[in-house]
């Protein structure tokens, strides 16, 4: 396999105690297939990640976002690929919330995110999230099978 790079946001919108989390079930061919996961997606060409959170967010979830906070930018590596995650998070938006063509979107308490089927390394970026932590960066290491085999936090 020859070696991949791609840029990625994801987005954590926040009402209530609770995150807008994306259950992943309907996409063929699915890395993260049954995961929850944040809204977000790759950046298209010409795209700041900026410009890449907002369609994502409007595409996946019908919200349009009237602000965001840039938490960190999480650094993926699963064999060949790596991938930089610029990572979001968001209580202001508008809109009707409308049905996810890749799998279902419910409101989930915080508290409860670690409960569900979400990869490993998510858990850490949860836990900075929850502290508030200023920036961060964040590298995650996974192995063949999807375990993560290292991390680092700057």
């Amino acid at each position: 396999m020859d070696k991949k790079m791609m840029n990625t946001c994801l987005c954590y919108l926040e009402r209530d105690g609770k995150y807008l989390m994306l259950h992943r079930t309907k996409k063929e061919g699915d890395l993260n297939k049954d995961k929850w996961l944040g809204i977000g997606g790759k950046l298209e060409p010409g795209e700041s990640p900026e410009d890449a959170l907002y369609r994502e967010v409007l595409e996946e979830t019908g919200y349009t976002l009237l602000d965001h906070r840039f938490r960190g930018i999480v650094t993926f590596v699963y064999g060949e690929i790596t991938e930089y995650m610029y990572l979001y998070t968001s209580g202001s938006f508008t809109g009707e919330e409308r049905d996810c063509d890749e799998g279902e979107l419910e409101w989930v308490d915080k508290s409860k995110v670690y409960d569900l089927p979400i990869w490993e390394g998510d858990r850490i970026f949860f836990r900075l999230l929850e502290e508030d932590r200023p920036f961060f960066s964040l590298k995650l290491v996974y192995d063949e099978e999807g375990r993560l085999a290292e991390h680092r936090l700057s």
